[in-house]
């Protein structure tokens, strides 16, 4: 996926295939929110911010971090979906093959809450890096701050959606019970991002 042109990953996104689908596209949005609050974060270096390098750098370092990870977790979604397809393509003919086929479901639902759960993560951490930058940031850019934290908001809430769509399959009493709790973080996420973006907005007001 990272080698691919945005053309063409857009094509492979509207062809009608099992993956990538919501979850890339959900990390994907994290990947540019983290890229955005580094850019911002790379603007506001230098003898003018002088008061605020050292709070900067770690911004840089950890938006660096996180938009390598939600590449990352991206390609891992669309791999855990294909592998989602591919077990309920199985054949069920026989009791023996049903059986094999509800397992081999459950084990694919089960990996496949995984990335966005993981992009749920990214894109709260991402969040906390808008607000570190808010008071402190390049002024001249700070509307991508309010990007940053709509883009985050848009990871966190179209990743819920994936883990959500597949708690039916999942039979582990633990694992659902941290899945649910990734998916109820999103709301504070939500409310955080919005508290961001109201920031920047009232500044430009002001």
């Amino acid at each position: 996926m990272r080698g691919q042109t945005i053309d063409d990953f857009l094509t492979d996104l509207a062809a009608r295939v099992p993956a990538p689908g919501g979850g890339a596209t959900a990390a994907l949005h994290a990947a540019q929110a983290a890229a955005l609050v580094g850019m911002v974060a790379r603007y506001s270096d230098g003898a003018r911010f002088a008061e605020h390098a050292e709070e900067i750098a770690g911004i840089v370092a950890g938006a660096d971090r996180l938009r390598v990870e939600a590449l990352r977790l991206a390609e891992a979604d669309a791999t855990a979906f294909t592998a989602v397809a591919d077990a309920y393509s199985l054949p069920r003919a026989t009791d023996d093959e049903k059986a094999l086929r509800r397992n081999m479901i459950a084990v694919a639902l089960k990996g496949a809450c995984v990335p966005p759960a993981a992009v749920v993560e990214v894109a709260a951490d991402t969040v906390v890096l808008a607000e570190r930058l808010i008071p402190i940031g390049n002024r001249s850019v700070i509307t991508d701050v309010a990007a940053a934290a709509e883009a985050a908001r848009a990871a966190a809430t179209t990743a819920r959606v994936n883990i959500e769509v597949n708690l039916g399959g999942i039979t582990d009493a633990d694992n659902k019970a941290v899945l649910l709790a990734s998916a109820h973080s999103v709301d504070l996420i939500v409310e955080r991002a919005e508290k961001v973006t109201a920031a920047v907005r009232a500044e430009l007001a002001a």
